[in-house]
């Protein structure tokens, strides 16, 4: 049987939503083993001038406990 954990993750990017989603699950990946997904549980940009200067996601991470 195994375990799994979700713990809440937050990032950020200037180049886009999806790089904002990859920079989140790869920092993740360096310190958690056994990542099965993720759930994207909010999307915010910050504005500059009425232009978008970044992307944020606040995301669950669930990863399967050895």
């Amino acid at each position: 049987m195994a375990v799994a954990k979700v713990i809440e993750v937050t990032s950020g990017s200037k180049k886009g939503l999806q790089d904002a989603i990859e920079s989140g699950l790869s920092k993740a990946s360096d310190s958690l083993e056994n990542i099965e997904g993720a759930w994207i549980q909010d999307i915010k940009v910050t504005c500059d001038n009425g232009k978008i200067a970044e992307w944020r996601v606040n995301m669950k991470v669930t990863f399967v406990l050895n």
